[in-house]
């Protein structure tokens, strides 16, 4: 029997009375924050092309683009809010299994809840809570490196099993969205190698895709059965090789939404262990960028192919935010990384520069070609004086967690980076609501409260 069969049932049999605490209270933790990216994402590259494109897919005003007011039909709303969620590189992510597992679901999941008459906000937290414990059950469980863009592609399950839950559907019809979703699934490593706006694109595309097949799988429409563990299966077509009995030994045990990381800095995942350890190094000895002569970073295999590349005088916003020698250099000038980090004059910044190239990013012998710690920073100063250190518990990580009010601070600050302005007041009442989701009993006023101008 293909597993699949496994989280099928383990995803109709759940109910919210079966959850721990903690991965409630991680749920709403990371729901609010994914709303807050996506609305600072709002304003990032080539999003109004985006929703002007989609627009031309079809009429309807089934659900709306958070932090524009955009209507459009909920499979374009889905590709258009989760291209939002992640084209900052600012969105939570399980380490473990390299999935940004909340971007694509929920993308999907609240286009079909505002398209659909809304849902609870209890609904919509049990629905998150187990999209994002079988999209990182699978992806944990795989021994190969990254071939396609994992974040899409088991995103891509996370969704429909969101969408799923929240619709109700029996086992049959949900093994039957997995499949059709299957049918669909996209997104390959090229688009990250090469810092194309595609990488984004390729996580609302998912989104989209997830939405079209629970649709198709609610009337009645079928596809294959053996779509994890087949012979042109999931894990063996997209992945390569896994392990059976990581799979599903967790599975109803451990709670992987209480895994998931925040991302203090809007860049890769992988740059952050980089950027942790040189900021952490300065703090603690208190020198200045201009006073570094050489920064090295032995790092894992995966870390270096996502974003060991050089340094470019002309790079494009996509490009820098996966360029750890282009990050590192500006946080130790600015003691972090804000949205402006990828603005003209940082990008052309001659100091930032002048550091950047003397960044060296070296591979360690790190077995596990999905590791992204442990890292080790060296920082030789213009003086003689070195300092070291090897981050193995990365900022914003469950072992070196973002405190409360950090995490609302990111949020603050991404509310007001959004390309138009909300009503006073609306940041606020998103936090309170999504503190009380349990109490909430239409989620569609999350949305309203994500529109431009309305209170």
């Amino acid at each position: 029997m293909d597993a699949i069969e496994d989280f099928v049932a383990h995803v109709t049999a759940t109910t919210i009375d079966d959850v721990p605490e903690a991965a409630i209270r991680a749920a709403k933790t990371f729901i609010l924050d994914s709303f807050g990216v996506g609305l600072s994402g709002g304003g990032g590259p080539w999003v109004d092309e985006m929703i002007q494109v989609t627009a031309l897919w079809g009429q309807g005003d089934d659900a709306r683009v958070w932090g524009h007011g955009q209507p459009l039909p909920a499979p374009a709303a889905a590709l258009c809010n989760a291209y939002q969620i992640h084209n900052a590189e600012f969105d939570c992510v399980h380490e473990g299994a390299v999935v940004h597992s909340m971007t694509v679901l929920l993308g999907g999941a609240m286009a079909v809840a505002e398209r659909d008459g809304g849902c609870t906000g209890r609904d919509l937290l049990l629905a998150a809570i187990l999209g994002v414990d079988v999209a990182c059950h699978i992806a944990v469980a795989v021994t190969t490196g990254l071939k396609f863009f994992r974040p899409g592609t088991a995103g891509a399950l996370a969704a429909v099993t969101a969408i799923g839950k929240l619709k109700g559907f029996d086992n049959e019809t949900l093994r039957h969205a997995y499949s059709i979703a299957y049918g669909q699934m996209c997104g390959t490593m090229q688009a990250h190698t090469e810092g194309s706006a595609l990488l984004g694109m390729q996580v609302g595309f998912n989104a989209r895709n997830a939405v079209v097949a629970c649709d198709m799988a609610a009337a009645g429409l079928q596809g294959p059965r053996n779509i994890l563990e087949g012979p042109f299966g999931f894990l063996r077509l997209f992945e390569g090789d896994y392990d059976p009995d990581v799979l599903l030994a967790s599975l109803g045990k451990t709670w992987r939404v209480s895994e998931l990381s925040h991302k203090p800095y809007p860049s890769g995942r992988a740059t952050h262990g980089i950027v942790d350890g040189c900021l952490r190094l300065q703090r603690e000895h208190g020198f200045a960028a201009q006073e570094i002569e050489r920064i090295e970073a032995a790092v894992p295999p995966l870390i270096h192919h996502l974003v060991g590349r050089p340094f470019e005088d002309a790079m494009t916003t996509n490009y820098a935010r996966l360029c750890a020698m282009y990050v590192t250099a500006h946080a130790l000038y600015r003691d972090g990384i804000g949205v402006d980090a990828y603005d003209d004059d940082a990008l052309t910044d001659p100091d930032t520069a002048d550091l950047a190239r003397r960044i060296h990013i070296t591979i360690d012998d790190n077995p596990d070609p999905n590791a992204l710690v442990p890292v080790t920073i060296t920082v030789s100063m213009k003086s003689g004086a070195r300092h070291a250190i090897t981050i193995t518990d990365v900022y914003g990580s469950p072992a070196n967690p973002m405190t409360h009010a950090a995490h609302l601070e990111k949020f603050r600050n991404n509310c007001a980076a959004a390309p138009r302005p909300l009503a006073p007041g609306n940041v606020d009442a998103l936090i309170h609501m999504v503190e009380d989701l349990e109490k909430l009993d239409d989620v569609t006023k999350l949305v309203d409260l994500m529109m431009p101008g309305q209170g």
